[in-house]
């Protein structure tokens, strides 16, 4: 990579998306150096109508042009970018494009080297194509609530939209390996991206051991740990506890083992042991650590070889040491920014952090246009 390049310079996308998945696709794209040109219908992107932090979080860096593709004009508009492009990211339901007369055939004539990556609910295909949905349906139908992680196990809503960045996630790996497929045989393709598809697939192996001899019992699931859990504490906050090793429930027992004796019976020095007596077990820890302040058991704990964290809040969080010296996130004049969360050896490039303006860059786009479109070589 040059100096002052980002390891993507040379990858321009189109983000055709809308509210999280393909926005956030784009953006990480975006963060790794690739020109993203946000095309927003004329009312612009729903984030907008959502809040202008909403809208930020996932387009700070991109150019930004609005069409209206019932207008002749705009479509080939949209047309030219595709013939500049190398990727173009849609969040449509399955069949609106084409119903446009611009889906993959039609977009693929004007540029045969394209990716075009469609981020939908349920897929092109299936019984459910058509169907409406958002992150909290596609955690339902994907089992994330069937499968338990605690001993008093509560259905609640994950605090973020677990299925949207999931899909991000994938669509973004796959555009990178469609794009390196397509500079060699010159042919791009066409990605089906599937938000509960994904989700599923991470959910796939532990419904699967659900499914097991044990069956869904939480006596007898092994993730399910009387250790391994969120405590609450005396004054209301909570602490976690990651026991997994042998090795750390020895250490914790060394830090708790003089106020909580039971801690050390025999039936609690194996795993195994443990999972016999996990409800009874559960409940001793849970006594335990509402006997003290949040405060007080960081006292205990500090210093020792024990996976242990506080539950910090929504205000401590940034002011966290290690989060600070990370810097991965940073707050400026136009709201907090994040960047890639991962560390090159080789940086990344200083990007603009600027949230676009609706069809901000219109005029610099269109003159792009009137210059001669220059595929990737392969």
């Amino acid at each position: 990579m040059s100096a002052g390049a980002g390891y993507l310079s040379g990858l321009t996308v189109l983000d055709l998306g809308q509210l999280h998945p393909g926005p956030y696709t784009a953006m990480l794209l975006a963060q790794l150096g690739a020109t993203v040109i946000k095309v927003e219908k004329p009312q612009g992107d729903t984030a907008r109508q959502l809040g202008a932090e909403t809208f930020a979080k996932y387009n700070r860096g991109k150019q930004s042009i609005s069409l209206d593709f019932k207008r002749e004009e705009d479509q080939r508009i949209l047309l030219q970018l595709v013939e500049r492009c190398d990727v173009l990211v849609e969040g449509f339901r399955p069949g609106v494009l084409a119903k446009l007369g611009l889906d993959y055939a039609r977009l693929a004539r004007a540029n045969s080297r394209l990716v075009m990556c469609s981020i939908s609910g349920f897929g092109q295909t299936g019984p459910y194509a058509q169907r409406p949905g958002h992150d909290v349906n596609y955690m339902a139908l994907a089992g994330y609530w069937a499968v338990p992680s605690q001993v008093h196990d509560v259905m609640g809503r994950p605090r973020l939209r677990l299925s949207d960045y999931c899909a991000a996630m994938h669509a973004a790996l796959a555009i990178l390996a469609a794009v390196q497929d397509a500079r060699a045989s010159g042919v791009g393709q066409h990605l089906d991206v599937s938000i509960h598809d994904t989700l599923t697939a991470w959910m796939a192996p532990a419904l699967h051991a659900m499914n097991g001899p044990g069956g869904a019992d939480i006596e007898q699931l092994p993730h399910v740990m009387p250790d391994n859990d969120v405590f609450e504490t005396a004054d209301g906050r909570h602490i976690a506890l990651g026991i997994l090793e042998e090795s750390f429930w020895q250490n914790l027992c060394e830090a708790l083992g003089d106020v909580c004796p039971e801690l050390r019976d025999k039936r609690y020095q194996t795993r195994a042991g443990r999972l016999d007596d996990k409800r009874a077990l559960h409940e001793r820890l849970r006594a335990l650590f509402a006997t003290r302040s949040l405060a007080d058991w960081e006292a205990v704990f500090q210093g020792r070889d024990i996976p242990w964290a506080p539950v910090l809040r929504h205000d401590e969080v940034f002011n966290d040491p290690h989060v600070r010296h990370r810097a991965v996130t940073a707050l400026t004049d136009t709201g907090r920014v994040v960047d890639f969360p991962v560390k090159f050896s080789k940086p990344l490039p200083a990007l603009a952090q600027g949230v676009p303006k609706l069809d901000e860059h219109r005029q610099d786009i269109l003159a792009r246009l009137r210059l001669p479109a220059h595929p990737t070589p392969p």
